[in-house]
């Protein structure tokens, strides 16, 4: 168990006499604190957590990591630059440590605890699927092993300390997601976690606006196989399908094992076939095995996600029976819900985030849908240069499947714009200004054998439209 003088160790260096009360987890979030929680203050665009130390240790909180004075009654040590020459045994919790930098300080603690433990790290990264891979690759890898995975999206500078810090003796796994806005990122979430196998997804423009231009996508992502260790122990685990994600392949020494849709890669599937809101089927080859399968992941873009997971589990170790079974008993479909909206109508809410890719994924699996398909589609955003094209391509692939199609924001009017030229009757495309005006239109138009597929990215908020259309059923 973590205890306060292995907190000061992490930062200074050198472990304390005395200090031995034990730390039962590590929150941000003053209202997430416990009974012998550890509080580290950071300061922030909505607020600073430095307001909520007192609250934090009136809950129960031991300890709190600050970078500047706050307003409280408990004892304040200072080891900004070395460990005060006094005696630690007589202190007494709650201690606040004053520190140069709290997030710094949560990351070296998150560095210092994850050493300490034998167990292998899978990190996961790229433009889109990030969150449902690692969840699947979790699932998998629980058939044999105690596996902690990073909750929710926790997958940046903060996140992913925080769920290192979730660690205990029993765990043999984890499974990270790490996310990337600009290069660099990758690299200190690495030199945090010490990944052995790395996972790539995609690489696309998804933050191509963020993060200046492809090149610098393609750098920030392939720093991810660039800190595996060389193999045997180190595995780079590569979509073949992915020429970005290809290219990267030269930047690591780790062993490369690819997956795919084409039979040149190592572990790839066949025969791939959409069912719907039942999932999908494919028959997947490794080696001179086959395996058929029948996973509840929607979409056919799913094979992907079920290639990855299975890779994971066969260089650890898994068996086949293993990982069929993980695959088959999961919950991983994250993003994507169907619900009912207004006379029976069905509702996929896919409004989580987009990109293109995304979005003709989403089309994808309207298409393998029966009746009449309605396509809400918003604003993408953060695409940068690649703006205008990424939306056309979109109109272009909803052409193809939406008997009619909605848009709702200024980027969307290129959607509409490409559908009508490749051949969308004019009147069943529909731009409208805002998230009312599609609920409005769509409330009484819908019914039974409707299927409604609702995407764009979070800033759009067209959950609202889910939302509203779900409570008028």
């Amino acid at each position: 168990m973590l205890t306060i003088g292995q907190v000061v160790e992490s930062i200074v260096g050198t472990q304390p006499v005395g200090l031995e009360q034990v730390i039962t987890d590590t929150v941000i979030d003053s209202r997430l604190v416990k009974e012998g929680s550890l509080f580290v203050a950071l300061p922030g665009e909505s607020g600073d957590g430095h307001n909520y130390v007192q609250d934090a240790f009136q809950q129960g909180a031991v300890l709190a990591i600050i970078q500047h004075d706050v307003t409280t009654q408990a004892t304040v040590l200072d080891i900004r630059r070395a460990l005060p020459e006094i005696d630690l045994g007589v202190l007494s919790p709650p201690i606040c440590l004053r520190v140069e930098d709290s997030l710094s300080a949560l990351q070296q603690l998150a560095r210092f605890w994850r050493a300490r433990f034998d167990l292998r790290v899978i990190g996961i990264t790229g433009s889109v699927g990030k969150s449902t891979t690692k969840e699947l690759i979790a699932d998998v890898l629980s058939r044999r092993y105690v596996t902690i995975r990073s909750p929710g999206n926790l997958n940046n500078e903060i996140g992913l300390p925080l769920s290192l810090m979730s660690l205990t003796d029993r765990h043999e796994r984890a499974v990270l997601e790490m996310g990337f806005y600009i290069p660099g990122e990758i690299a200190q979430l690495c030199s945090i976690a010490q990944p052995q196998i790395g996972v790539l997804t995609n690489i696309s423009e998804v933050h191509l606006e963020r993060a200046g231009s492809m090149e610098a996508i393609i750098k920030g992502k392939g720093e991810l196989v660039e800190a595996l260790p060389p193999a045997p122990e180190g595995i780079a685990i590569l979509n073949y399908d992915d020429p970005r994600v290809m290219s990267i392949s030269e930047r690591t020494q780790a062993r490369i094992v690819t997956y795919g849709l084409s039979p040149e890669a190592d572990l790839w599937a066949s025969d791939v076939e959409g069912l719907g809101l039942e999932g999908i089927r494919c028959v997947v080859h490794f080696a001179e095995e086959q395996v058929h399968l029948r996973v509840p992941l929607l979409g056919r873009h799913s094979v992907h996600t079920v290639l990855r997971a299975a890779a994971v589990g066969l260089v650890e170790g898994l068996t086949w029976q293993e990982i069929v079974s993980g695959l088959q008993d999961t919950q991983s479909q994250l993003r994507l819900m169907a619900v009912r909206g207004p006379g029976g109508a069905l509702l996929l809410d896919d409004t989580y985030n987009a990109a293109p890719s995304s979005v003709i994924a989403a089309l994808n699996l309207l298409e393998d849908l029966e009746g009449r398909r309605i396509a809400v589609l918003g604003d993408m955003l953060e695409l940068g240069e690649y703006e205008e094209r990424g939306h056309r391509m979109v109109g272009a692939r909803a052409a193809q499947v939406a008997d009619l199609m909605i848009t709702v924001g200024e980027r969307s009017a290129w959607i509409a714009e490409e559908a009508r030229a490749v051949g969308l009757p004019a009147d069943r495309v529909l731009e409208l200004g805002s998230k009312d005006e599609v609920i409005d239109y769509l409330q009484g138009r819908i019914g039974e054998g409707d299927v409604v597929l609702v995407k764009g990215s979070r800033g759009m908020a067209l959950d609202m439209v889910v939302s509203a259309l779900e409570e008028s059923e």
